[in-house]
C-alpha cells in the first residue's frame, strides 16, 4: 500500500534540499575566519526544479545532494575568503523559512490523507 502522493514526494525533496541548503550555509558561517576558504552554494531553484524533472520517486532520490560549488561574484578580503556574514545571515533566514512553509505544506499534506483515513469511522 503506498502512503506518499507525488504531493508529498515533492515535498520531502523540497525539505531536503532545504536542510542542505543549511547545512552549507553553517558550514560558510563556521568558516568566516579561515584564510582562503570560499563561499559554497547551490541554486536551490534550479536544483529542485531538476529534482522535480527526473522523478523516480522518493527512494531514487533519496541521499542524493545537490552540487555544492563555490559562489562567484564575492568581493575577497586581503586573506582571500570571501564570505560575508550579512549574506549568510539572509540565506539562512530564507531557508528557515521555506523550511517552515515545506513543513506547513506537507503537514497539510497529511491532515487531508488522515480525514480520508478515518471518514469510513465516522
Amino acid at each position: 500500500m503506498q502512503t506518499t502522493t507525488a504531493m508529498s514526494d515533492a515535498l520531502g525533496r523540497y525539505l531536503d534540499l532545504t536542510s542542505q541548503q543549511m547545512q552549507v550555509t553553517a558550514s560558510n558561517m563556521a568558516n568566516v575566519d579561515t584564510p582562503g576558504y570560499k563561499t559554497q552554494g547551490f541554486d536551490f531553484e534550479q536544483e529542485f526544479a531538476r529534482q522535480l524533472h527526473d522523478g523516480g520517486g522518493a527512494a531514487a532520490l533519496e541521499g542524493m545532494q545537490a552540487p555544492v560549488e563555490d559562489v562567484d561574484g564575492l568581493v575577497a578580503r586581503p586573506d582571500g575568503n570571501n564570505i560575508s556574514i550579512d549574506r549568510e545571515s539572509i540565506q539562512l533566514a530564507k531557508s528557515q523559512l521555506q523550511f517552515k512553509l515545506g513543513e506547513q505544506l506537507l503537514k497539510g499534506e497529511f491532515s487531508g490523507l488522515m480525514s480520508a483515513i478515518h471518514m469510513d469511522s465516522k
